[in-house]
């Protein structure tokens, strides 16, 4: 028998897709044209940087649909329609756009976001190695979720060493910065005692005689770092703890199954009676 044309099977396993996640396809189909309207918009401008970041967002938005294929992981909708949004916000609306600079909180949101969606991926990867049969111990519902909010935060930390390193190499300024009114430094202080001189109510600032036009003191980025690495971990722990309840009682949450992908469970593997019972098993120990 001859076998179908890959052309032809790419196009049945995306209709299958499109059947299985209706809404997740529409998000896709609207956020796609509006980036593809918007790289065609800056080639015209000669915005060549621009449009860069646009045929990295077309990139990014097919990395769940390829995850899912090759992977057989099985991402929840309301999770990877969250994924679109949150790259279309980062990339199009924060960079393109300037929301980043219009909006103060844009960038709080994204990495509370960023914290709350990589627990729920580190969470994912944990409890499906820990059902899996040929692992020979299984942890507990408080070790996952620890693990969960620790995968969270190294990602939020590397984020932000990846942000210090464009700042440091290229000058991007990915790091905003941050306008106050009070400093402390031990390298004020004349006698080299290691104490904190305090300069308070700062109400401008001058580089090389220049006034910059500040109200204050010229932070650079060391609050935006601080507060992304704080709403990463409110956004880590949220999600630490929903997961924890959803093991302590599992299969129970709705709100919980949105966002935690799952391996796609194959016909040989729901006949097998060797991997379903040591699963089971390890269900009933975790309860």
């Amino acid at each position: 028998m001859k076998k179908p044309s890959k052309p032809l099977h790419a196009r049945g396993e995306l209709r299958s897709a499109i059947r299985r996640q209706p809404v997740v396809f529409a998000v896709y189909l609207v956020l796609r044209l509006i980036v593809l309207v918007s790289l065609v918009s800056a080639i015209l401008r000669q915005e060549y940087e621009s449009a860069f970041v646009c045929v990295l967002v077309l990139f990014l938005f097919m990395l769940p649909f390829f995850i899912q294929k090759n992977f057989g992981i099985c991402l929840p909708s309301t999770l990877e329609i969250i994924i679109l949004l949150f790259i279309f916000a980062a990339e199009i609306l924060g960079e393109l756009q300037s929301y980043f600079i219009q909006y103060p909180y844009w960038d709080t949101m994204l990495h509370t976001t960023n914290g709350f969606l990589c627990a729920a991926v580190g969470f994912s990867l944990i409890d499906i190695l820990n059902r899996d049969a040929k692992i020979k111990f299984t942890l507990s519902p408080v070790y996952v979720a620890l693990a969960a909010f620790c995968f969270s935060m190294t990602i939020g930390v590397l984020w932000e060493f990846f942000e210090f390193g464009m700042d440091r190499l290229f000058h991007m300024d990915m790091q905003k910065d941050t306008i106050v009114h009070t400093i402390s430094s031990v390298m004020l202080d004349p006698t080299n005692s290691n104490i904190p001189i305090t300069i308070d109510g700062i109400t401008s600032v001058a580089v090389n005689g220049r006034d910059l036009g500040f109200t204050g003191y010229l932070d650079i980025g060391l609050y935006d770092t601080m507060e992304d690495l704080f709403v990463n971990f409110i956004g880590a722990t949220v999600f630490s703890v929903i997961g924890y309840f959803y093991l302590k009682h599992r299969g129970e949450g709705k709100f919980a199954k949105a966002f935690i992908p799952t391996i796609e469970e194959t016909d040989k593997e729901t006949d097998s009676d060797h991997v379903k019972e040591p699963s089971q098993e390890a269900e009933n120990r975790d309860n």
